[in-house]
């Protein structure tokens, strides 16, 4: 009798409280998910070329997860309470019954329990799969492919999920239960009722929406003009005026329901009640609007940013060569190609390239003079001649330390042109392209550029005259990130072997053959290929290095921003959502009111529906406006200067992620109407006065 009991019950709380249930199994699903990156594909291929920064990002998993069960602690004692205050009634009739206390608790903590284990056998499975899918949609980013990934199960992260949940619940149900239990049976059979507070001049509530949007503004302002990023000192200032001025703003939001209320009375059914009712739920709510619109602000900026950075942070973009050798015994520079073909030859690994060419960069030497060796005065007027914009200026000043530039020979140049698809430079005698590294530049500032260069301006290069033709070229000259120009001239090959003197770096870049790939993954072939050069005497640097910088700055960046997104959407859905149900269980007896002077079931949802979406809405209006401002804050501090060119791209993206998260909201919304309405459905059935 007491076990059906307790399955009857513990059915029906689920089954009555699906928001709560559901974030429950979100919560599995993130515990797991942050606990078990340690054991994904891509985090074992990164600890073989980051393993510094790697264990650095896995160090701080621990502190993700402490907080998490911090924040969580808070979304399952205020949903635990909401039921319970819900269930005061029930409680109430059993103790008087002749339940003894200690079995009241003995119920609840097998309700809970039961939960708990449903909860767990949904969302830990779910989490795996999902983990998997993660994995899988990296492996594929990174050229591992299906082939290269192997299914993990992570036993630790099993364990510290189901540890950390259960501590949770059971600390919330304590707690509630400890305060059910000591309650008189008169108190629990009697209905909540919201105490009244006091209500300031309208004057108050309007300075205070003003000075939140003010301060809003000013937190925003420093956010994206890079201010916030400079100290410590000034981050915690903007994020002082940015809580502070959410919580006047929803303060100060009183005045604008207010008003609503007074210009709103016409032939609307409930139209007055409604309105009033959402004003009471401001001024009682107000805190708890302001910290659940920031908590959805910080989702809807984490998955933004999140996904904006993996979504436009293309791994294999540049990729052209796989390896770059080097041979600094050579004496002649000339001499280098031919002695890593013979190098190669002599370990049988020639057969592992379809390509071998040189890459010749070099300095002027033809004059001692560094400051005069190279001038361009017709680039610098015609960039002044432009708008004033901030782009200009970068351009001006850093074009202005261009003065003694780096060389490349053209074939050279060409050679990878033609291996990465694009076409082939063609030069005069006296003409000269300019080769800037994504590192140093914008999309914008490689337009402003190329506009300049489409008038051919005349420079001089050591005293003689040439012209600069083409456009911008940023192509990588050699596979890692270690090299990067921030201007060369690229020459012909004549002009080049004259200003350079033959004193010139020579670098061998490589293409792997379709053998060296023999059907496995792109990764696999470079691991493979690395353990057979890591046993010769040749100097090697592989396109691992550079993919390895780029991947572990998306997981870095994108993991955990997803992770903190989904952490903190949940518990401000929860918080709002139960917020308001227990408010209107503490007005029950209005709608009761309603009901004996003719309101009908259909009318009082309509009302009630108006208020959640009053009530939930205004959080979220208010977040996704603001977040808007939040991602791009975020591109200005996270963003590397070479992706910093793709923001706009990126905004974009995370444009398009907010929309998708504000139909989420809405999905929640639709949830809170549905308890509600099943709410309202039992009250309109007669009920004794106790």
């Amino acid at each position: 009798m007491f076990s059906n009991l307790i399955l009857r019950n513990s059915r029906r709380s689920r089954k009555e409280n699906g928001l709560f249930f559901s974030s429950l199994v979100i919560s599995i699903v993130a515990f797991y998910m942050i606990l078990s990156i340690s054991t994904q594909d891509v985090m074992l291929f990164l600890q073989k070329m980051e393993s510094d920064a790697v264990d650095k990002l896995l160090l701080l998993i621990p502190a993700f997860y402490g907080m998490t069960l911090g924040i969580l602690f808070f979304l399952i004692y205020f949903a635990c309470k909401y039921q319970f205050e819900c269930r005061r009634h029930e409680f109430g009739v059993y103790l008087m019954l002749g339940m003894r206390r200690s079995k009241l608790f003995g119920m609840l903590l097998a309700e809970d329990f039961l939960t708990s284990i449903l909860a767990m056998l949904i969302g830990l499975p779910v989490a795996v799969v999902l983990s998997e899918i993660v994995s899988l949609v990296t492996a594929k980013l990174v050229g591992m492919g299906i082939i290269g990934h192997q299914f993990s199960l992570s036993w630790f992260a099993i364990e510290w999920t189901l540890a950390g949940f259960l501590a949770i619940k059971l600390t919330a149900l304590l707690i509630l239960s400890g305060r059910i239990s000591r309650q008189e049976i008169g108190t629990l059979l009697s209905q909540p009722t919201n105490r009244p507070k006091k209500q300031m001049p309208s004057v108050i509530y309007g300075l205070a929406a003003i000075c939140g949007s003010v301060m809003l503004a000013v937190a925003y302002y420093m956010a994206i003009q890079g201010i916030a990023w400079t100290k410590v000192s000034m981050m915690g200032l903007t994020l002082l005026l940015g809580i502070v001025g959410t919580m006047l703003l929803f303060y100060g939001m009183r005045a604008l329901i207010a008003l609503i209320v007074k210009k709103g009375k016409g032939n609307k059914q409930l139209h007055v009640f409604t309105f009033r009712q959402i004003q009471e739920n401001v001024i009682h709510q107000s805190n708890s609007m302001a910290i659940s619109s920031l908590l959805i602000l910080a989702a809807l900026c984490c998955f933004g940013a999140g996904v904006g950075i993996a979504g436009t942070n293309n791994l294999s973009s540049g990729h052209v060569i796989d390896y770059t050798f080097e041979d600094h015994t050579a004496e002649d520079s000339s001499q280098v190609l031919p002695n890593i073909k013979a190098a190669l030859k002599e370990n049988s690994l020639e057969n592992q390239f379809s390509e071998l060419f040189e890459m010749r960069v070099g300095r002027i030497r033809t004059t001692e003079d560094y400051d005069n060796a190279y001038s361009m005065d017709a680039v610098m007027d015609s960039l002044r001649s432009l708008p004033q914009s901030e782009d200009r200026d970068v351009l001006l000043n850093n074009l202005g330390y261009a003065t003694y530039p780096y060389l490349i020979c053209l074939s050279d140049y060409n050679r990878l042109l033609e291996l990465s698809g694009n076409p082939a430079l063609q030069l005069g005698e006296k003409e000269a392209a300019v080769y800037i590294d994504t590192e140093f530049t914008t999309v914008s500032r490689t337009a402003m550029l190329n506009q300049v260069l489409a008038g051919h301006p005349k420079v001089e290069l050591d005293g003689s005259p040439i012209h600069l033709t083409g456009e911008v070229q940023s192509v990588n000259l050699v596979t890692d990130r270690s090299i990067t120009l921030s201007f060369a001239l690229i020459l012909p090959d004549e002009a080049f072997l004259y200003y350079s003197q033959g004193m010139y770096d020579t670098y061998v870049n490589a293409v792997l053959s379709e053998q060296a790939l023999n059907g496995n993954s792109l990764m696999t072939a470079y691991l493979d290929l690395n353990e057979k050069l890591d046993e010769t005497d040749i100097e090697y640097e592989s396109y691992l290095q550079n993919m390895g910088r780029q991947l572990f700055y998306t997981i870095a960046s994108s993991y955990i921003t997803l992770y903190l997104a989904i952490v903190f959407l949940v518990v401000a859905n929860t918080i709002v959502g139960v917020q308001f149900l227990m408010s209107q269980q503490k007005t029950g007896r209005r709608y009761q009111t309603l009901i004996r002077l003719g309101a009908t079931y259909e009318t009082l949802c309509q009302s009630a529906g108006k208020q959640i979406t009053w009530f939930m809405g205004l959080p979220v209006l208010v977040a996704a406006v603001s977040s808007l401002f939040g991602v791009r804050a975020l591109f200005t501090g996270i963003l590397s200067s070479r992706t910093r060119g793709t923001v706009a791209e990126m905004m974009f993206v995370s444009a398009a992620m907010i929309l998708l998260l504000c139909v989420i909201e809405y999905i929640y919304m639709r949830v809170v109407k549905r308890s509600s309405d099943r709410y309202l459905l039992t009250l309109m059935q007669p009920q004794r006065e106790e």
